[in-house]
């Protein structure tokens, strides 16, 4: 089994951890994410990257969320970056409401 990617681990941490309203600051993410410690800068930068994406929503100082409006955009890249299925992302993606007409291609 390959390691996934410090951005792949970072997204599996923030949706295990995800509460709406509830943003979570770059070292509490670090600190539960499934990455090594030698990789702690370049998840600091990920997590830096991470707050312009479609799917997250940048609260700040306050940290990042889940942008549950954009649960499409972020199930294709749990597919097409991180590998995951599409059962996984389904079970761990409950909110979404477009499964219907999801194309995974």
């Amino acid at each position: 089994m390959r390691k996934p990617s410090v951005k792949c681990a970072l997204l599996a941490a923030m949706i295990a951890e995800h509460r709406w309203g509830s943003p979570i600051v770059g070292e509490n993410l670090l600190s539960i994410a499934a990455i090594e410690t030698s990789d702690y800068p370049t998840a600091s930068d990920v997590f830096d990257e991470l707050r312009s994406k479609p799917y997250i929503t940048n609260q700040g100082n306050r940290g990042i969320e889940l942008d549950n409006s954009e649960f499409g955009h972020l199930a294709d890249v749990l597919y097409h970056e991180c590998d995951w299925e599409p059962f996984e992302i389904k079970s761990r993606l409950k909110h979404y409401e477009g499964w219907e007409t999801h194309d995974w291609a």
